[in-house]
């Protein structure tokens, strides 16, 4: 019985090894994993980018949002109850339309109430001013009869005292007229208040109030009510956010391009207007400047405020100069530089890093010093180094992290075409895949 569980087991053993041997035969896929897992092809995928002339723009990123140039709150320099609004959010206006109504029976009040006090301030006047005739009238006979020596000095002093109070009652009251006159200004200015009118041309692009609210006026201490924001968007601009560090070359009039997330298949282009001058913190305590860019927005859009931006400043221009990618230029320490890379001219020997680029020669990588300039997003500039033409080693960027000397390298397109079944056929064309024209 055991003999059979033996020869059973090792049955199924044999079965087993010989479907894993037919199927590492005829799998190709199956072949290339254990390939690749437990003999790893040395030889490290890379690709060729060459070196070429041309212009390179300096650029400085910045997020930002979308707001109008233009755009006012209104609120109301009165109290009082709102009872129209002629005009709804996302409505156009015009200058001079009417956007709000007051209710204005009390500020009417306060007119005739300020108009009646200055009646009665005339007429007092009117009273004061017989006062002051009929006082200036006593003191001239008052006088006239202590020149001859008639009355004491006395009763000319009591005189003299009775005239100038009357006159300082009329000073009084035309002061009063002055002060009621200024009542009147007031309260026609606020009754002129209970309506408010657009500024300018453009939209409403928020209400924040309905008909029957009371809207309050602002105090030192407490904002008063926005009844609603005007903004003019045909005029947009960019409120851009310019991190401390890269605010220095940033001037008015740069060109711009802006990205905004709303139209992600679009780009938009501008100006820089204005460069702030005065450092800013945001909430995560980083320092930036704010910087505005004027917008040239296309009339098919209407763009809506506050809407989430990029964007990048042209801040310098270089005309035809040599350019790589800018992945493609590390940094080495120089001990571990290879003779040719040591005793270059290019490098610095006083400092622990050399930068260089690495060119393919022979299926292997040979690092080459270069002297380079400025960078935008993707290029970096080559002073001195290399020529046009000359093909550097791009990517992939796990390659180029621990690329080194003399690494064994090949072109990405020519490892795809070793596959599982050896080199491609003859008639296979740069992809890999069988030339239509040849026969199958």
């Amino acid at each position: 019985m055991l003999r059979w569980i033996f020869l059973l087991v090792l049955l199924l053993l044999v079965l087993i090894v010989g479907g894993m041997g037919v199927a590492f035969a005829t799998s190709p896929g199956l072949r290339k994993f254990l390939s690749d897992k437990y003999f790893p092809d040395p030889r490290l995928a890379i690709r060729l980018s060459e070196v070429r002339q041309g212009e390179l723009v300096r650029t400085v990123n910045a997020p930002g949002s979308i707001e109008p140039k233009t755009k006012v709150q209104i609120s109301a320099q009165v109290s009082a109850r709102i009872t129209d609004l002629p005009f709804r959010e996302g409505q156009s206006v015009r200058k001079g339309d009417v956007l709000v109504r007051l209710d204005a029976r009390d500020l009417s009040a306060l007119v005739e109430s300020a108009q009646a006090n200055m009646m009665a301030e005339e007429a007092r006047l009117r009273g004061n001013e017989a006062q002051l005739t009929q006082s200036k009238s006593e003191l001239a006979r008052a006088r006239q009869l202590f020149d001859s020596k008639d009355v004491a000095r006395s009763a000319l002093d009591e005189s003299e005292s009775v005239a100038l109070r009357a006159q300082s009652a009329v000073d009084a009251t035309k002061q009063g007229i002055a002060a009621a006159n200024a009542a009147i200004v007031r309260a026609k200015k606020d009754l002129e208040n209970s309506v408010i009118i657009a500024p300018f041309d453009g939209t409403i692009v928020r209400l924040n109030a309905e008909v029957g609210e009371l809207v309050v006026i602002g105090t030192l201490n407490n904002a008063g009510s926005v009844i609603m924001e005007v903004a003019d968007l045909g005029v947009m601009l960019m409120k851009a956010r310019v991190d401390e560090s890269n605010i220095a070359p940033v001037r008015a009039g740069q060109a711009a391009k802006v990205y905004i997330n709303a139209y992600s298949n679009r780009k938009f282009v501008g100006a820089v207007e204005r460069v702030g001058l005065k450092r800013l913190v945001s909430s995560d305590g980083t320092g930036y400047f704010e910087v505005e860019v004027l917008v040239d927005k296309p009339t098919d859009i209407l763009l809506g405020s506050g809407l989430t931006c990029n964007a990048d400043i042209a801040v310098e221009r270089f005309a035809d100069v040599l350019m790589v990618p800018s992945q493609a230029v590390l940094d080495r320490r120089l001990d571990a530089m290879p003779e040719s890379v040591r005793s270059s001219p290019l490098i610095d020997r006083t400092k622990a890093f050399v930068r260089v680029v690495f060119m393919m020669e022979g299926g292997k990588a040979v690092p080459k010093a270069v002297v380079t300039g400025a960078s935008d997003l993707t290029d970096t500039i080559v002073l001195s180094g290399l020529s046009v033409g000359d093909k550097v080693i791009s990517g992939p960027f796990k390659v180029l992290v621990d690329m080194s000397e003399g690494k064994l390298v090949e072109l990405e397109k020519e490892k795809v075409k070793l596959g599982a079944d050896g080199p491609a056929k003859p008639n296979a064309d740069a992809d890999g895949e069988p030339d239509e024209s040849e026969p199958k």
